[in-house]
Parts: C-alpha cells; structure tokens; sequence
C-alpha cells in the first residue's frame, strides 16, 4: 500500500480525516460508495486510517471525489470503523471549511454531493450553515423491549435514519457519567430496529445508522433546548451533536409542532458542543433544514503501512 496523506479536523469535537488521493470508480457518489464498499484495496485505506494504532474506534473521515455532475465542487464518501455511511452533517461542515481553507472554493457556498444527494454548506466568519436533504418521520411510537426495559422510539430521516429516545426513558441522562451505558443501550436499540428502517426509493440508503439519545432541556431564548448522544454504526459515539441526526430531529420537532417557524433548535453535545437547527422549508419528501456548526483544522499527517508490520492495517478495541 502507498502511503496516505491526511488533512485533519474537528467539528464540534467529532474527528474527520480528509483523504484526497483515494480513487474510486463510479458514476455517482452513492455509486463510489457501493465500490468502495466491495474493493479489498481501498477499504485497507479505510481501515489503515480508523484502526489503531493510527486511528480510533470512534474514528471518522472521508474520501474526497468528484461529484455527480459540474454543478457540485465535488463528492465525498464517508467512512468510520464499521464501514461507509450515507450522510454526515459534521463532515460536511469540516469539509466545507477545508474547501475554503484550501483555496479550493471561495468563501460562500460550498456544493457537495454525498451517498444521499447533494447539500450546500455556506462558509462564513461565524462558521457553517449546511442545508440537507429533505428529512422527514419515518414511523412513531415503535415499541420495544430492551435489556433497560420497555422504551419508544421515534425513527427519522435526516440522510441517514435515527431511532430517538428519550435517554430519562432508559434511566441514563446525556452526560459523561453515562457515557458507557448510553453507548450500550444505544447499541442495542440500533440492532434492533434497523430492519424497520426501509428507504422508500433507495434500497442503498436503508437501516438505522443510529440512535439518537436525548435529554429535552425545555426551551432557550429562540426554541427548543436539547442535548444529545448519537450512537452509530456498531457503537460509535459522536462527540459532536451529530448533524445528519441534527436534522433528523428537527423533522421529528416539526411535526410534533414544537418548533415554530423562525426558531431554532439549539442541539448540544455529550461534551458540551452546540449546534443551531432550523427548518427553511417544506418540500414534498419532507422538509429542508439547516444545521450550523464550525470545524478547525487539527493538523495532517501521512500515515504508512510497514510490509513487515504483522499487525497489517490495525485493530479496534471495543
């Protein structure tokens, strides 16, 4: 394998590795992920650049390609330790700064098109505002019996789709103290819903990415208060507020009624980041919201694979 150069940074607190040198083939991004998914070469890329000792089980990151067509500045697929996934709210945003950090884009509006479709990041002095996908309610109310007890879930779609629940309803509340059992009751509930989590036009966006435990913290000054803990994939945990599940809920918000027109969600973090959510507008497969975060740049690095290194492409412990 050759030596893979990276381009780090932080969003909210939730890593993202920025590779540019991987290529893919496909005519689509959501195609380059399907390859990605079944090529032997480039998934070593993936697991060189999670696993430790050069990674983390709660890794993050992404490979840079082209988009669908000109009227994207470029593609992204995503990755993480379990695998590829559809969407990503904060990679979005790292990569948007990246973009303009680099010179790639000039500050404004960065177009990206990723697994699920194409958003649009725009750059300015006090960070990122991402518009999604529509994100919409896929089902309410679901019942099931976990290992904490009986609890109901709510699953949406925000790229990706999420189980929410309430955290008080498993006993946990979303703080550092509560860090392991979130994970594992998080776990837990993802396994047990992800074949209700069906697509209803893509077969490759179906499965639950991930259960989003939150604790409602009333209102502030402009909305709701929320804070959170998306666990995804097989037990990864976002430190940020996670921005696809930012999205996911504020579908779920918009249709309890709890968030008016001109409000704004402010949507918190296990480590005590913040986002700012909104819906701008309704469309017909759901409704178009908008997440603001910011992301810095950490540092880069290129990583190598020693021949005679018998660990290979690495290991995660969890």
């Amino acid at each position: 394998m050759d030596d893979v150069s990276v381009v780090d940074y932080h969003t909210a607190g939730e890593p993202f590795r920025i590779v540019t040198s991987v290529e893919i083939p496909g005519a689509t991004v959501a195609d380059r992920r399907v390859a990605a998914q079944s090529s032997e070469a480039i998934d070593a890329v993936r697991q060189l650049l999670v696993n430790e000792p050069r990674g983390h089980a709660d890794m993050y990151g992404g490979f840079v390609v082209p988009g669908d067509d000109d009227g994207a500045d470029f593609g992204v697929v995503f990755w993480h330790k379990d695998g590829y996934s559809t969407a990503c709210g904060h990679g979005t945003i790292a990569l948007a700064t990246w973009a303009v950090d680099t010179g790639l884009v000039p500050a404004g509006d960065v177009v990206i098109d990723v697994p699920s479709g194409r958003v649009t990041a725009h750059v300015g002095p006090d960070g990122v505002a991402f518009r999604n996908v529509p994100s919409y309610v896929l089902r309410r109310g679901i019942q099931l019996t976990t290992s904490r007890g009986e609890v109901t879930a709510d699953i949406s779609y925000g790229g990706a789709f999420y189980a929410s629940v309430l955290a008080s309803s498993v006993g946990l509340s979303v703080t550092p103290a509560s860090y392991a059992d979130l994970i594992a009751i998080g776990r837990e509930i993802k396994w047990a819903l992800d074949p209700v989590a069906v697509h209803p036009t893509d077969p490759r966006l179906s499965g639950l990415y991930g259960t989003i435990l939150y604790d409602d913290l009333g209102s502030w000054a402009h909305g709701p208060y929320q804070r959170n803990l998306a666990v995804f994939a097989d037990g990864e945990a976002d430190r940020s507020p996670c921005g696809s599940g930012t999205s996911a809920r504020l579908a779920l918000l918009h249709d309890e009624g709890r968030l008016e027109p001109g409000q704004t969600l402010r949507h918190d973090s296990i480590v005590g980041t913040s986002f700012r959510g909104r819906v701008v507008s309704e469309a017909p497969e759901g409704v178009i919201t908008e997440v603001v975060g910011s992301a810095y740049r950490t540092g880069s690095a290129t990583f190598t694979l020693d021949p005679r290194d018998p660990l290979g492409t690495g290991f995660v412990l969890r």
